[in-house]
């Protein structure tokens, strides 16, 4: 029998064990078994025990053996016993003993290595006002944003400043991170309930596989899964390939991706921030007035053409980046991440008072059919401008609602019940610049 997923071995022995009356089917009934079996009996670590265990929790289980070495991430999931065991004969043994508890009582724990991180802050970022505003907004309400400017005015240090705004993850969340990573072998040493967002900025020769998942065998998470519940930053955006930006469309929607092979079909989670930034054209000098470019106005349209409009349409802030100039560095600096961040707790938590009772968190989650009805419906008076951008055919309908849902944004930061007129125009601003507007 070909068995690709070797966590299959040890309930397949135990199975093996029962039906040759080793061991009595009540002893096993509702137990759940994970592990590779090796030649000499030994149990030994797979990948993927942590979401197998939230899945057995999720079916009612209450008890699960699993090799020694997975016992730290398995204990990672509240509401089932876990049993640590070594060999396939300890196991057989037990279970022949009537032992309630058995396996290795306490595992020594794995030693964590000491990761040295040089601290980033939103106060690195010289000028840029308009930019930080953008980055602010993102974090609030959890929206997608695109960065457009030419080389060194800082697009790269921006998006990776957005993940020190961000609010921890909740314990339920940083699980779901860390079943992803322990999809991909992570090992328990390295696995540490932190609630720290994932940010996860693939190369842009990425294949397809890598950003939305596959494999020859076993399917693994791609780059949007590992990126659940955080950042996808895709630095150089022009430059993947069509393809792979083209796939992004459907998880950007539905906040999951379903992975087809021959032989397998899985579902991932995949609700990730998209941020995006790009230069104004192949050699990068192509802003103000282009002095120094030397690309045609062929080669411009064609390099940021690569970006569809139907992706640029699930975006919801389009930000220009304009070179570092001298009155900036003369400036002064600007505000710290800790005072941003404030900020963007303050806005969740008005969110989530909002939609407390809803299937939804943020204002980017919230249908557009929602915001346009019922109690959440603007008046006509407030919405006059997007009434208008949408009549001359300016923005789509998505496009309309994702308007809407930075205007809440905004009146959320600004510590208002719902957005104004400005809210939305301000909005509508940061969607529609000219060189990046779809």
């Amino acid at each position: 029998m070909l068995c690709q997923n070797r966590s299959f071995d040890l309930p397949i022995a135990v199975a093996v064990a029962t039906a040759l009356k080793l061991v009595e089917p009540d002893r096993v009934r509702d137990l759940v078994h994970l592990g590779e079996l090796a030649l000499d009996g030994s149990i030994r670590a797979v990948n993927g025990v942590l979401p197998a265990v939230l899945s057995a929790v999720r079916a009612g289980c209450r008890d699960v053996v699993v090799p020694v070495d997975n016992a730290a991430e398995a204990r990672l999931v509240p509401g089932i016993r876990v049993h640590a065991v070594a060999h396939l004969a300890d196991l057989i043994a037990a279970y022949a003993s009537g032992a309630e508890s058995f396996g290795v009582a306490d595992p020594t724990p794995p030693q964590r290595p000491t990761v040295v991180r040089v601290p980033v802050d939103l106060a690195d970022v010289v000028g840029q006002e308009e930019a930080r505003m953008a980055l602010e907004l993102a974090a609030a309400g959890g929206h997608h944003l695109f960065l457009l400017g030419p080389p060194g005015s800082g697009k790269t240090m921006l998006a990776e400043r957005l993940a020190t705004i961000l609010p921890r993850l909740s314990r339920e969340q940083s699980i779901d991170v860390l079943a992803v990573r322990s999809l991909l072998g992570v090992t328990a040493a390295e696995l540490s309930v932190e609630g720290a967002p994932p940010f996860v900025a693939p190369h842009h020769t990425a294949t397809q596989a890598a950003i939305i998942g596959g494999g020859s065998r076993a399917v693994k998470p791609g780059a949007i899964t590992q990126a659940h519940h955080g950042v996808l930053f895709l630095d150089e955006v022009p430059e993947f390939k069509s393809s792979v930006l083209q796939s992004l469309r459907q998880p950007l929607e539905s906040g999951q991706v379903v992975v087809s092979r021959a032989r397998s079909t899985v579902l991932y989670p995949a609700r990730f921030q998209l941020v995006m930034a790009a230069n104004p054209c192949p050699c990068g000098l192509g802003y103000g007035k282009g002095v120094g470019c030397s690309c045609t106005p062929l080669a411009k349209r064609a390099y940021l053409g690569r970006l569809s409009g139907p992706l640029l349409d699930r975006v919801d802030l389009r930000v220009q980046v304009p070179a570092v100039t001298r009155s900036s560095l003369a400036g002064t600096a600007g505000e710290s991440s800790a005072v941003v961040a404030t900020r963007v707790q303050g806005a969740r938590q008005a969110q989530a008072q909002r939609w407390a009772g809803t299937p939804w968190e943020l204002n980017s989650q919230v249908p557009g059919s929602t915001l346009r009805r019922g109690r959440w419906r603007l008046s006509r008076a407030v919405t006059t401008d997007l009434d208008r951008a949408l009549d001359r055919g300016q923005l789509t309908l998505r496009g309309y609602d994702r308007v809407a849902r930075v205007g809440w944004t905004i009146a959320d930061l600004a510590g208002r019940d719902a957005p104004t007129r400005d809210d939305l125009g301000q909005a509508l601003t940061l969607r529609n610049h000219d060189a990046v507007a779809a």
